[in-house]
């Protein structure tokens, strides 16, 4: 990245600062100094905070069972990130588990400092959103083996409009996970896997290809970051569950794709069983590398709060490592005392697939999962999430909520959030109906901060959109459909039109 630095600062500023030859055509002008290529950050970047000689300038990270998390108990047993293992030896998850002790070595403001510092700089391969938090994701990965494409730093918007008319909030914040490389927050996981894949294979451990079960968002982010790093990606999908902007992401970053004739759970458990059998890297949830880039998206909202916690973040479920994710990111940023304490957490599903919500619902008495039925908020239809223990364990330590949305709710929340300016997609309309729910009973306050997590692109989703608004939605009214008026080119017909429309108002 060294050679892309052109300029260094003072260089800059003096070449800036001459008078132009143009002005002083008369004189005899000295030849152009010699502007020589250092790694020294670019003029718009500030300078790097930097550790004290005393402290270690190294950190770690490995794979411990995820059981020893959620008891707080230690273990022996631990592997390495370069180790191709996805359970541990009982068969249950794992969790990635960094040297806190080490990191602990550096105060809350040098982490702060150095986490702004590397916002919005073009500085390989810190400008990303996951990889300005590199220390805090995969400390020991060479820069060279990372495959990113800036993705995070998306924006977390004021929601005033929507949270004032229909929520009576003042203080209602959206980020938008969406506004990435592919349009989902899947995209900050599979950065960190895929580089990790690039990295083991430069080490010629013998993999041939990444592959993942998905219900769209999942295999998108894994094409294109596979394609960028020149490996095979193979992508198993849910026949007709997804919609064809999803499905033509895979396509076009050539991937190879397999249409099958089950749900995603089915599609889940197919691949499992390859993996076990083929040198393909699992990229699924179940592979606890993921959640460490999704975590960012965690801190980067302490970040754009000025480092302020907000009383509750709001989140829809599907396959449930996301949550765990948020979680996580919060938690760390509290225990290296960034904050002093972490938000409230809601994990909202839809109602057609809600097993989270049904254990919850009994007290966390028996976890069953169900058979998902077809819901608009495809990416999260998961009847046997394999994150359920990591979803409830971030749960009971956030003093933690579960609420559903039917799918009428979810489509009139996601035509409400439009009406007022965002074009978001059912999953956020989950979340937002929720969050209407939750408001209703009180749960959540009028001046309470609160953000709601947007995790795709409302525009993989415009045939839903374009069902709701024909009103084509079999048993749903679509009661905020806005239909296109039709008339005749004819302008006494159209003023009639449009003074109808202005009398509305």
């Amino acid at each position: 990245m060294a050679s892309t630095q052109l300029l260094n600062s003072s260089s800059l500023l003096s070449k800036s600062s001459s008078p132009s030859p143009r002005h002083h055509r008369h004189r005899h002008l000295k030849p152009p100094q010699t502007i020589t290529c250092t790694a020294t950050p670019s003029i718009t970047s500030p300078p790097l905070p930097q550790p004290s000689p005393s402290l270690p300038t190294t950190f770690s990270a490995k794979y411990v069972p995820f059981t020893s998390i959620s008891t707080n108990t230690p273990t022996p047993e631990s592997y390495s990130l370069d180790d191709v293992v996805y359970r541990s030896r009982d068969g249950g998850l794992l969790d990635v588990q960094h040297d806190m002790d080490a990191l602990k070595q550096y105060d809350a403001v040098y982490w702060k400092s150095l986490f702004d510092s590397r916002v919005g700089t073009t500085r390989w391969p810190y400008g990303s959103g996951v990889w300005s938090k590199k220390e805090w994701v995969l400390p020991e990965i060479d820069n060279d083996d990372i495959i990113s494409a800036f993705e995070g730093n998306s924006n977390l918007f004021w929601a005033e409009r929507f949270g004032k008319k229909f929520l009576g909030m003042n203080d209602l914040w959206v980020k938008h996970c969406g506004i990435s490389h592919t349009g989902s927050f899947k995209d900050l996981g599979m950065t960190v896997l895929v580089s990790q894949v690039n990295r083991l294979r430069k080490m010629n451990r013998p993999l041939v290809g990444v592959g993942c079960a998905s219900t769209g968002d999942t295999s998108a982010a894994l094409s294109a970051y596979c394609a960028a790093a020149n490996i095979p990606s193979i992508v198993f999908l849910p026949a007709n569950r997804i919609s064809m902007a999803q499905l033509v992401q895979p396509i076009a970053n050539g991937a190879f794709v397999l249409s099958i004739d089950t749900d995603f759970d089915g599609c889940m458990k197919l691949i499992r069983q390859i993996t076990a059998e083929l040198p393909i890297y699992l990229a699924n949830s179940l592979n606890s590398l993921r959640l460490e880039g999704q975590k960012t998206a965690a801190i980067e909202i302490l970040q754009q709060f000025d480092w302020e916690v907000p009383d509750c973040v709001i989140i829809p479920g599907g396959n449930l490592g996301n949550i765990y994710a948020f979680y996580k990111g919060f938690k760390m940023c509290e225990e290296l005392g960034l904050v002093d304490k972490i938000p409230r957490l809601v994990c909202a599903q839809a109602e057609n697939a809600n097993p989270l919500f049904q254990y919850y619902r009994s007290g966390w008495k028996e976890f069953k999962p169900v058979k998902a039925n077809t819901t608009f908020a495809s990416a999260i239809q998961i009847g046997d999430p394999v994150s359920i223990d990591r979803a409830v364990f971030a749960l009971k330590n956030s003093n933690g909520i579960v609420e559903e949305a039917t799918e009428e709710e979810l489509m009139d929340a996601m035509a409400l959030a439009d009406s007022t300016g965002m074009f978001i997609c059912p999953h956020t309309g989950v979340a937002l109906s929720a969050l209407m729910k939750l408001r209703r009973n009180g749960i959540i306050s009028p001046t309470d901060r609160t953000v709601v997590v947007s995790t795709a692109h409302g525009l993989k989703f415009t045939q839903a959109k374009i069902e709701y608004h024909s009103g084509g939605i079999k048993e749903m009214d679509c009661r905020f459909a806005n239909p296109p008026d039709s008339v005749k080119a004819d302008f006494g017909l159209v003023m009639d039109e449009l003074k109808n429309f202005l009398s509305r108002r």
